[in-house]
Parts: C-alpha cells; structure tokens; sequence
C-alpha cells in the first residue's frame, strides 16, 4: 500500500501537481512540530488546570455525597423520633380514654346510686305519707261512724215476752 502511495506521488510529481496522495515532508516536519509545542504547552499550562478542575469537581461531589448521606441518616433519625412519639401519643390517648371510661362509668354508677336512693326516699316518704292519710280516713271514717251511732235513734230492744 503504502508502494502504491510512493507511485502515485511519483507520477504526480512528473505532472507537477497536487494530489491529496501527496507526500510533502516538510508539513509532516512542520506539523509535528506545531503539535509537539502544543502539546508540550498543554502538558505544562493546560494539564494542571484540568487535573486541578477535575479533581475540585471531584471533592465537591464527595463532599455532596457526604451531606446527602448526613441529611438521610438525619432524616432517618428523625423518622424513627417521629415514629416513637407518635406511638407514645397513641398509647396516651388509649390511657386517657381508658381513664375517662373509668372515670364516666364511676360518675354513672354514683349518679344510679343518687337516683335509686332518692327514689327509694321518695317511696318510702310516699309511703309513709300513704299510711298516715290512711290511718287519718280511717281514724276520721270512725269518728264519723261513732258520731252517727250517737246521733241516730235507738230501735228499741226487741221484747221477747210480747
């Protein structure tokens, strides 16, 4: 191949053109030369800047990293903090209920007993109340039965000869 190259820069030369075949050394010099100083500039300016450049973004991703894994081990925290005093809050809001259903069933069985005795008191005053006006009609029915006996005549007694 590279024969072919040789052949046709020949033959190009004989012609005394340009061909995109064509060797010329002296830009192959020149370029690599200009490539070589370039290169040389960017290894001793450019390299170091880009390594420096490189190397911050790679500290500050780090130190990102480091944060996030702050914040989720906070956030964690946190949940579980969140999580405990939630079930404590659930835990006394059931004691505070149960208390208050003591406390409501307590009130309610002392409100019975308050009623059942007033009504058991209010019984037996009706009762008594009863009994005295009983024994009041009665003892009045008798009075009035004696003051009827005395008022009203006397049959006779039967004679038993006649």
């Amino acid at each position: 191949m590279i024969r072919a190259l040789l052949l046709l820069q020949e033959a190009g030369g004989e012609a005394g053109g340009f061909t995109p075949f064509s060797i010329n050394t002296g830009l192959i010099f020149w370029t690599i030369l200009v490539f070589l100083i370039l290169l040389g500039l960017l290894w001793r300016f450019g390299w170091p800047a880009i390594l420096e450049s490189v190397e911050n973004r790679e500290r500050r991703i780090q130190q990102q990293l480091e944060e996030a894994e702050r914040q989720r081990a906070e956030a964690a925290a946190l949940l579980d903090q969140h999580k405990k005093l939630l079930a404590g809050a659930k835990a006394e809001t059931q004691e505070i209920l149960a208390k208050a259903k003591q406390v409501a069933e307590k009130e309610r069985e002392a409100l019975l007993a308050k009623a059942r005795q007033e009504y058991d008191g209010l019984l037996a005053r009706a009762r008594k109340e009863i009994e005295t006006e009983k024994e009041k009609a009665l003892l009045a029915l008798r009075r009035e039965a004696v003051e009827l006996s005395l008022a009203a005549p006397h049959p006779a007694p039967p004679n038993p000869g006649s």
